[in-house]
């Protein structure tokens, strides 16, 4: 990187209020730039700003509409590569198409591959996520990418909730590696759901390995998208004795019957972070978000800096 390539911060639309509060902590401005659809849907955008020679942070998660969201940072990093930025890092609080990341079945796609082999190929020097969905999507890209993760965030709001008896649970076999990392920081205990599937709607919890009764249980996972895992397990921990049962979950997706599942599922608080914008219709007594702007805002700085990023975890290991 030139040592007077300057810092530029360039927001999509799909979660531009966090591009501000990064924006804010790194005392700076967003890149002024037009992002938006000509009449028949297709994506149009202009930089309205000088880029030559600039560390450029495309802030653009890929989350629903996950086609509409990967378009605009894909044509983004196109217009920003031609308009001769030094370099260009791809920020996506939350990757999308991150659950296909291998062929489980005959004649499936691969499709995390896929939009890495795209972002790659649109001009992205290097990459910055949060809490992938499956850790080996890092080795799908042939450019340097930095993985975060939001254990500290969540770490911080538990400790000054100020739990006591706590138990991590991992929802799922999955998320163990997860629950086990948030263990360790939160000096807890570990529990794990074993689920069985029926079929590719429905599963059903056959027991629980670990003790949950008379603990405030803090559930741990990456995506809640329908929410069905999370409350059939919050049922199941609660039916086992817990006291309180809290989910903390990086990605808030929350799509078709999600919310109304989480209103009569016996969970006592949903905390997910804003790396995916949280709407109103979904801002629930029950939902608390805590923000990733100051985790995702030193990272930049440091990889405009050429320091560590590492360094803002420790030891952590997910």
């Amino acid at each position: 990187m030139r040592k007077d390539g300057k810092l530029l911060l360039v927001s999509g639309n799909a979660n531009r209020p966090l591009a501000e509060e990064i924006a804010k902590y790194l005392s700076t401005r967003l890149c002024d730039a037009k992002v938006d659809v000509f009449m028949e849907g297709e994506v149009h955008v202009q930089i309205l700003d000088d880029v030559r020679g600039c560390d450029v942070f495309v802030i653009q998660p890929t989350c629903p509409p996950p086609n509409r969201n990967l378009m605009e940072l894909l044509i983004l990093i196109d217009a920003l590569r031609r308009a001769s930025a030094g370099r260009i890092t791809a920020v996506l609080p939350f990757y999308g198409y991150a659950r296909q990341d291998r062929k489980d079945r005959p004649r499936v796609p691969i499709t995390a591959k896929l939009v890495a082999n795209l972002i790659t190929g649109a001009g992205a020097n290097r990459v910055l996520t949060m809490d992938l969905h499956a850790g080996q999507i890092q080795g799908f890209f042939d450019i340097p990418l930095d993985h975060l993760y939001a254990i500290n965030v969540f770490v911080d709001y538990f400790d000054r909730k100020n739990l006591q008896d706590r138990v991590v649970v991992a929802p799922d076999v999955g998320s163990i590696k997860m629950a086990r990392a948030y263990s360790k920081r939160l000096k807890a205990d570990l529990a794990v759901v074993d689920k069985r599937r029926v079929d590719a709607k429905e599963t059903v919890v056959m027991n629980i390995l670990g003790d949950v009764k008379d603990k405030n249980v803090i559930m741990v996972d990456d995506v809640i998208s329908s929410a069905g895992s999370i409350c059939e397990a919050a049922k199941a921990v609660k039916n086992a004795g817990a006291k309180t049962v809290i989910a903390a979950v990086s990605h808030a997706i929350l799509c078709g019957p999600a919310m109304e599942r989480i209103e009569q599922a016996p969970l006592d608080e949903l905390c997910v972070t804003n790396s995916i914008p949280v709407g109103e219709d979904k801002r629930r007594p029950k939902v608390k978000v805590v923000t990733v702007a100051p985790l995702l805002g030193e990272a930049i700085r440091r990889i405009h800096n050429s320091e560590s990023v590492s360094g803002l975890f420790g030891s952590i290991v997910i």
